[in-house]
Protein backbone atom coordinates (compact mmCIF):
# COMPACT_ATOMS: atom_id res chain seq x y z
CA UNK A 1 0.00 0.00 0.00
CA UNK A 2 1.14 3.50 -0.97
CA UNK A 3 2.08 5.64 2.84
CA UNK A 4 1.74 8.67 3.78
CA UNK A 5 1.23 8.08 7.66
CA UNK A 6 4.36 9.30 9.21
CA UNK A 7 7.99 10.27 8.30
CA UNK A 8 9.11 6.89 10.63
CA UNK A 9 7.80 3.83 8.90
CA UNK A 10 10.77 3.60 6.14
CA UNK A 11 13.73 2.26 7.52
CA UNK A 12 17.25 4.25 7.54
CA UNK A 13 19.16 6.11 4.88
CA UNK A 14 21.43 3.62 2.83
CA UNK A 15 24.11 5.80 4.30
CA UNK A 16 23.14 5.15 7.68
CA UNK A 17 22.64 1.42 6.57
CA UNK A 18 26.38 1.26 5.46
CA UNK A 19 28.20 2.18 8.13
CA UNK A 20 26.37 0.28 10.78
CA UNK A 21 27.32 -2.54 8.52
CA UNK A 22 31.17 -1.66 7.67
CA UNK A 23 31.08 -1.25 11.55
CA UNK A 24 29.49 -4.29 12.80
CA UNK A 25 32.78 -6.87 12.76
CA UNK A 26 34.61 -4.09 15.81
CA UNK A 27 34.66 -4.98 18.81
CA UNK A 28 33.67 -1.81 20.58
CA UNK A 29 32.81 -0.86 24.50
CA UNK A 30 29.57 -0.57 25.36
CA UNK A 31 26.93 2.13 26.90
CA UNK A 32 27.75 5.07 24.71
CA UNK A 33 31.60 5.01 25.57
CA UNK A 34 33.06 4.12 21.85
CA UNK A 35 34.54 6.12 19.58
CA UNK A 36 31.19 6.66 17.07
CA UNK A 37 29.27 7.98 19.62
CA UNK A 38 32.39 10.46 20.75
CA UNK A 39 32.56 11.32 17.33
CA UNK A 40 28.69 12.11 16.58
CA UNK A 41 28.71 14.41 19.94
CA UNK A 42 31.48 16.06 18.38
CA UNK A 43 29.93 16.87 15.60
CA UNK A 44 26.29 17.56 17.26
CA UNK A 45 28.46 20.48 19.38
CA UNK A 46 30.47 21.62 15.99
CA UNK A 47 26.94 21.90 14.43
CA UNK A 48 25.30 23.47 17.35
CA UNK A 49 28.05 26.14 18.17
CA UNK A 50 28.56 24.96 21.37
CA UNK A 51 31.62 23.29 22.18
CA UNK A 52 30.69 22.73 26.10
CA UNK A 53 27.79 20.92 25.07
CA UNK A 54 27.09 17.01 27.05
CA UNK A 55 25.14 15.11 24.24
CA UNK A 56 23.84 12.05 25.12
CA UNK A 57 21.83 9.30 22.46
CA UNK A 58 18.49 7.64 23.40
CA UNK A 59 16.64 5.07 21.49
CA UNK A 60 13.45 6.86 21.12
CA UNK A 61 10.93 10.48 21.41
CA UNK A 62 8.67 9.11 24.09
CA UNK A 63 11.71 7.85 26.48
CA UNK A 64 13.55 11.07 26.18
CA UNK A 65 10.86 13.44 26.77
CA UNK A 66 9.75 11.38 29.87
CA UNK A 67 13.73 10.95 31.05
CA UNK A 68 14.40 14.64 30.08
CA UNK A 69 11.69 15.88 32.56
CA UNK A 70 11.94 13.18 35.34
CA UNK A 71 15.77 13.93 35.44
CA UNK A 72 15.09 18.01 35.59
CA UNK A 73 11.81 18.63 37.33
CA UNK A 74 11.64 18.59 41.23
CA UNK A 75 9.06 16.33 42.47
CA UNK A 76 6.81 18.69 42.83
CA UNK A 77 7.22 20.58 39.94
CA UNK A 78 5.10 20.39 35.92
CA UNK A 79 5.81 20.94 32.90
CA UNK A 80 4.08 23.53 30.81
CA UNK A 81 2.79 22.53 27.21
CA UNK A 82 0.45 23.46 24.56
CA UNK A 83 -2.78 21.87 25.20
CA UNK A 84 -1.74 20.11 21.99
CA UNK A 85 1.86 18.73 22.69
CA UNK A 86 2.72 15.58 22.16
CA UNK A 87 3.52 14.92 25.66
CA UNK A 88 -0.04 16.24 26.63
CA UNK A 89 -1.85 14.06 23.70
CA UNK A 90 -0.07 10.76 22.27
CA UNK A 91 2.58 9.47 25.26
CA UNK A 92 -0.09 7.67 26.95
CA UNK A 93 0.20 9.61 30.52
CA UNK A 94 4.05 8.79 30.39
CA UNK A 95 4.91 11.84 31.92
CA UNK A 96 1.87 11.72 34.75
CA UNK A 97 3.84 8.32 35.25
CA UNK A 98 6.53 10.16 36.59
CA UNK A 99 4.16 12.05 39.16
CA UNK A 100 4.98 15.10 36.80
CA UNK A 101 1.91 17.06 35.77
CA UNK A 102 1.49 18.36 32.40
CA UNK A 103 0.32 22.02 32.72
CA UNK A 104 -1.60 23.06 29.45
CA UNK A 105 -2.15 26.35 28.12
CA UNK A 106 -3.93 27.01 25.14
CA UNK A 107 -2.82 27.19 21.40
CA UNK A 108 -2.50 28.67 18.51
CA UNK A 109 -1.91 26.15 15.04
CA UNK A 110 0.24 24.21 17.88
CA UNK A 111 2.29 27.17 19.25
CA UNK A 112 2.10 28.55 22.82
CA UNK A 113 1.76 32.33 22.65
CA UNK A 114 4.79 34.09 25.07
CA UNK A 115 2.16 36.49 26.43
CA UNK A 116 -0.06 33.90 27.97
CA UNK A 117 2.53 31.78 29.57
CA UNK A 118 4.08 34.99 31.19
CA UNK A 119 0.47 35.59 31.99
CA UNK A 120 0.34 32.24 33.80
CA UNK A 121 3.64 32.06 35.55
CA UNK A 122 2.88 35.87 36.78
CA UNK A 123 -0.38 34.46 37.61
CA UNK A 124 1.33 31.53 39.58
CA UNK A 125 3.93 33.55 41.25
CA UNK A 126 1.53 36.23 43.36
CA UNK A 127 -0.74 33.28 43.89
CA UNK A 128 -0.70 33.07 48.03
CA UNK A 129 -1.88 29.27 47.48
CA UNK A 130 0.71 28.21 45.72
CA UNK A 131 2.49 26.28 48.29
CA UNK A 132 -0.48 23.97 48.16
CA UNK A 133 0.17 23.69 43.76
CA UNK A 134 1.77 21.87 41.49
CA UNK A 135 4.82 24.60 40.90
CA UNK A 136 5.74 25.07 36.98
CA UNK A 137 9.62 23.79 36.64
CA UNK A 138 9.94 23.73 32.53
CA UNK A 139 8.65 24.74 29.73
CA UNK A 140 8.03 22.23 26.43
CA UNK A 141 8.08 22.89 23.27
CA UNK A 142 7.60 21.37 20.10
CA UNK A 143 9.83 22.33 16.74
CA UNK A 144 8.13 21.73 14.24
CA UNK A 145 4.43 21.79 16.21
CA UNK A 146 2.27 18.92 16.05
CA UNK A 147 0.25 20.65 13.26
CA UNK A 148 3.81 20.83 10.86
CA UNK A 149 3.78 24.38 12.48
CA UNK A 150 7.45 26.37 13.61
CA UNK A 151 8.06 29.20 15.98
CA UNK A 152 10.22 31.84 14.40
CA UNK A 153 13.24 33.35 16.07
CA UNK A 154 11.41 35.81 17.83
CA UNK A 155 9.24 33.77 19.26
CA UNK A 156 11.28 31.14 20.77
CA UNK A 157 13.31 34.22 21.78
CA UNK A 158 10.34 35.56 23.48
CA UNK A 159 9.54 32.32 25.27
CA UNK A 160 13.08 31.78 26.38
CA UNK A 161 13.16 35.05 27.80
CA UNK A 162 10.33 34.58 29.99
CA UNK A 163 11.52 31.23 31.34
CA UNK A 164 14.59 32.52 32.32
CA UNK A 165 12.72 35.82 34.15
CA UNK A 166 10.83 33.41 36.00
CA UNK A 167 13.81 30.89 36.58
CA UNK A 168 12.57 27.67 34.73
CA UNK A 169 13.76 25.61 32.08
CA UNK A 170 12.99 25.58 28.06
CA UNK A 171 13.23 22.46 26.68
CA UNK A 172 12.53 22.02 23.07
CA UNK A 173 11.44 18.08 21.82
CA UNK A 174 13.25 18.12 18.17
CA UNK A 175 11.74 14.67 16.75
CA UNK A 176 11.52 16.70 13.42
CA UNK A 177 13.89 18.79 13.82
CA UNK A 178 15.75 18.75 10.77
CA UNK A 179 12.06 19.28 8.59
CA UNK A 180 11.92 22.33 10.62
CA UNK A 181 15.37 24.21 9.74
CA UNK A 182 14.33 22.86 6.20
CA UNK A 183 11.09 24.61 6.30
CA UNK A 184 10.61 27.69 3.88
CA UNK A 185 10.99 31.04 6.04
CA UNK A 186 12.39 29.37 8.98
CA UNK A 187 14.99 31.85 10.33
CA UNK A 188 16.18 29.21 13.69
CA UNK A 189 19.59 27.58 12.97
CA UNK A 190 20.59 25.05 15.25
CA UNK A 191 22.84 27.79 17.03
CA UNK A 192 20.39 29.60 17.64
CA UNK A 193 18.20 26.43 19.49
CA UNK A 194 21.13 25.96 21.45
CA UNK A 195 21.33 29.48 22.85
CA UNK A 196 18.04 29.92 23.73
CA UNK A 197 17.08 26.45 25.12
CA UNK A 198 18.10 24.70 28.16
CA UNK A 199 17.72 21.03 26.72
CA UNK A 200 16.74 20.05 23.59
CA UNK A 201 17.07 16.97 21.03
CA UNK A 202 17.82 16.35 17.25
CA UNK A 203 15.48 13.90 16.12
CA UNK A 204 17.07 10.85 14.30
CA UNK A 205 14.10 8.28 14.36
CA UNK A 206 12.56 10.39 11.87
CA UNK A 207 14.89 11.95 10.46
CA UNK A 208 16.74 9.23 8.55
CA UNK A 209 18.06 6.52 11.23
CA UNK A 210 16.46 2.99 12.46
CA UNK A 211 16.35 4.86 15.70
CA UNK A 212 17.31 7.13 18.37
CA UNK A 213 17.91 10.97 18.97
CA UNK A 214 20.62 13.16 20.53
CA UNK A 215 20.08 14.74 23.84
CA UNK A 216 21.76 18.38 23.79
CA UNK A 217 22.87 20.36 26.76
CA UNK A 218 23.97 23.00 25.40
CA UNK A 219 26.23 24.88 28.34
CA UNK A 220 27.71 21.52 29.99
CA UNK A 221 24.17 22.03 32.35
CA UNK A 222 22.92 18.03 32.36
CA UNK A 223 21.45 17.04 35.70
CA UNK A 224 23.98 15.64 37.87
CA UNK A 225 24.62 11.58 37.67
CA UNK A 226 22.13 12.19 34.28
CA UNK A 227 23.70 8.83 32.85
CA UNK A 228 22.89 6.99 36.02
CA UNK A 229 19.11 8.52 35.85
CA UNK A 230 19.00 6.91 31.96
CA UNK A 231 19.99 3.44 33.39
CA UNK A 232 17.72 3.77 36.07
CA UNK A 233 14.48 4.74 33.32
CA UNK A 234 16.02 1.15 31.50
CA UNK A 235 17.37 3.82 29.37
CA UNK A 236 20.95 3.03 28.82
CA UNK A 237 21.64 0.77 25.78
CA UNK A 238 24.54 -1.84 26.18
CA UNK A 239 24.97 -1.37 21.95
CA UNK A 240 25.51 1.81 21.90
CA UNK A 241 27.28 2.03 19.09
CA UNK A 242 24.01 1.89 17.23
CA UNK A 243 22.98 4.81 18.17
CA UNK A 244 26.37 6.52 17.86
CA UNK A 245 27.29 5.12 14.18
CA UNK A 246 23.92 6.31 12.78
CA UNK A 247 24.50 9.85 13.88
CA UNK A 248 28.15 9.75 13.28
CA UNK A 249 26.58 9.00 9.72
CA UNK A 250 23.74 11.88 10.04
CA UNK A 251 26.03 14.63 11.15
CA UNK A 252 29.03 13.80 8.12
CA UNK A 253 28.88 15.94 4.49
CA UNK A 254 25.55 17.33 6.10
CA UNK A 255 23.37 14.83 5.44
CA UNK A 256 21.25 15.74 8.59
CA UNK A 257 20.12 18.51 6.61
CA UNK A 258 20.09 17.60 3.02
CA UNK A 259 17.66 14.98 3.72
CA UNK A 260 15.36 16.71 5.31
CA UNK A 261 15.64 19.22 2.74
CA UNK A 262 14.61 16.77 0.35
CA UNK A 263 11.68 15.76 2.52
CA UNK A 264 10.21 19.46 3.08
CA UNK A 265 10.39 19.67 -1.00
CA UNK A 266 8.68 17.02 -1.59
CA UNK A 267 5.84 18.32 0.97
CA UNK A 268 6.11 21.53 -1.23
CA UNK A 269 4.82 19.18 -4.55
CA UNK A 270 2.07 17.05 -2.17
CA UNK A 271 0.81 20.45 -1.31
CA UNK A 272 0.55 22.00 -4.76
CA UNK A 273 -0.98 18.99 -6.13
CA UNK A 274 -3.54 18.16 -3.88
CA UNK A 275 -4.25 22.28 -4.26
CA UNK A 276 -4.33 22.12 -7.93
CA UNK A 277 -6.84 18.87 -7.09
CA UNK A 278 -8.95 21.27 -5.26
CA UNK A 279 -7.91 19.74 -1.25
CA UNK A 280 -8.86 21.84 1.28
CA UNK A 281 -6.11 22.75 3.81
CA UNK A 282 -6.66 22.44 7.66
CA UNK A 283 -3.59 25.37 8.16
CA UNK A 284 -0.41 26.37 6.68
CA UNK A 285 2.44 24.14 7.07
CA UNK A 286 6.31 24.91 5.83
CA UNK A 287 7.06 21.06 6.82
CA UNK A 288 7.02 17.78 5.84
CA UNK A 289 3.27 17.35 7.26
CA UNK A 290 0.61 18.43 5.98
CA UNK A 291 -2.94 18.18 6.99
CA UNK A 292 -6.10 18.12 4.67
CA UNK A 293 -9.86 18.19 5.21
CA UNK A 294 -11.13 15.37 3.63
CA UNK A 295 -15.37 14.58 3.44
CA UNK A 296 -15.81 11.29 5.29
CA UNK A 297 -16.93 8.90 2.40
CA UNK A 298 -13.78 10.24 0.69
CA UNK A 299 -11.49 9.30 3.70
CA UNK A 300 -13.00 5.98 3.92
CA UNK A 301 -12.34 4.90 0.27
CA UNK A 302 -8.88 6.86 -0.25
CA UNK A 303 -7.50 4.96 3.13
CA UNK A 304 -8.46 1.54 1.39
CA UNK A 305 -5.43 2.46 -1.15
CA UNK A 306 -3.04 4.84 0.60
CA UNK A 307 -2.20 4.73 4.16
CA UNK A 308 -2.69 8.00 6.39
CA UNK A 309 -2.92 9.23 9.48
CA UNK A 310 -6.21 10.57 11.18
CA UNK A 311 -5.69 13.64 13.07
CA UNK A 312 -9.27 14.85 14.14
CA UNK A 313 -12.91 15.04 13.28
CA UNK A 314 -13.31 18.58 11.37
CA UNK A 315 -16.68 18.00 11.76
CA UNK A 316 -19.75 15.75 11.61
CA UNK A 317 -19.04 15.10 7.89
CA UNK A 318 -15.50 15.81 7.41
CA UNK A 319 -12.44 14.51 8.98
CA UNK A 320 -8.66 16.33 9.81
CA UNK A 321 -6.01 13.95 7.98
CA UNK A 322 -2.25 14.03 8.11
CA UNK A 323 -0.21 12.94 4.94
CA UNK A 324 3.79 13.28 5.87
CA UNK A 325 6.70 13.20 3.66
CA UNK A 326 9.87 11.90 4.65
CA UNK A 327 13.94 12.27 3.89
CA UNK A 328 12.62 8.55 2.11
CA UNK A 329 9.50 10.13 -0.19
CA UNK A 330 10.01 9.70 -3.62
CA UNK A 331 8.95 11.63 -6.66
CA UNK A 332 7.38 7.93 -7.65
CA UNK A 333 5.13 7.72 -4.89
CA UNK A 334 3.61 11.45 -5.23
CA UNK A 335 3.33 10.18 -8.86
CA UNK A 336 1.28 7.27 -7.74
CA UNK A 337 -0.78 9.18 -5.16
CA UNK A 338 -1.93 11.29 -7.72
CA UNK A 339 -3.10 8.06 -9.85
CA UNK A 340 -4.98 7.61 -7.04
CA UNK A 341 -6.58 10.43 -6.57
CA UNK A 342 -7.28 11.22 -10.02
CA UNK A 343 -9.27 8.18 -10.58
CA UNK A 344 -11.29 9.39 -7.82
CA UNK A 345 -12.35 12.58 -9.24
Amino acid sequence: MLSFESDYTGGAHESVLRRLIETNGEILPGYGTDAYCRSAAQKIREACGCPEAEVYFLTGGTQTNQLILDAMLQPYEGVIAAESGHINTHEAGAIERTGHKVLTLSQREGKLDAGELEWFLKRFQEDENREHMVFPGMVYLTWPTEYGTIYSAAELAAISGICRKYGIALYLDGARLGYGLAAEGADLTLPDIARLCDVFYIGGTKVGALCGEAVVFPRGNAPSHFMTRVKQHGALLAKGRLLGVQFDALFTDQLYFTISAHAVEMAKRLKRGLRERGYRFYLESPTNQQFVILENGEWERLRTQVALSFWEKADQDHTIVRFATSWATAESDLEALWRILDQKS
